[in-house]
């Protein structure tokens, strides 16, 4: 177990990952597993209602949808590792986009070519009609963008989010956003 802050053992991580309940003083294994599964209700609520938006933002920043499912899942990987820690249920979805991010940016750094996959398939759900001329393009032209600006343009225009939040998501300036949208409207 792991030392709570009152110097009794509460459940923790063991060296190989599982969840050790055997020393938690004051309870059975069985309020444990209690605590853990409304914890895990929690979380599975979280999942539910942000992995399709979630996933649309990995699509848009991939252009690849079985990669971008792959970015969400990792992210949820990672969010519920921190889930069962004490700050875990106050995690935002700010929090996963973060991840996301990071690891398309990380990814991409990692392997990154100029090719532009051509996918029809421009929505995030199954398209109701052929995209449109203008979406044709823009889907192209964020195509030929590097992963930062392109990160920049996909949260600011997809999510919504002001220059503050998408420095946050970024990890960088303010200003650095700034500089990389303008860099990305002009190429």
């Amino acid at each position: 177990g792991v030392r709570g802050p009152s110097g009794r053992d509460r459940p923790g991580p063991q060296r190989d990952g599982r969840l050790d309940a055997s020393n938690h003083v004051g309870s059975c294994p069985s309020e444990v597993e209690e605590s853990l599964v409304g914890d895990l209700a929690e979380f599975e609520d979280f999942v539910a209602v942000r992995q399709r938006r979630l996933v649309g933002v990995a699509y848009l920043l991939t252009r690849d949808r079985q990669l971008a499912e792959d970015l969400v899942q990792e992210a949820f990987i990672k969010l519920y590792r921190r889930w069962l820690q004490p700050d875990g249920p106050g995690l935002t979805e700010a929090y996963v986009r973060r991840i996301i991010v990071h690891e398309y940016v990380s990814l991409r750094r990692r392997r990154w070519t100029h090719e532009i996959p051509v996918d029809h398939n421009l929505g995030v759900g199954e398209p109701a009609s052929p995209p449109s001329e203008e979406r044709l393009l823009v889907w192209h032209a964020l195509g030929t963008l590097p992963p930062r600006q392109r990160a920049v343009l996909v949260l600011r225009l997809y999510e919504g989010l002001d220059d503050q939040e998408v420095a946050r998501c970024l990890n960088c300036a303010e200003g650095t956003v700034r500089s990389l949208a303008s860099r990305a409207y002009t190429t």
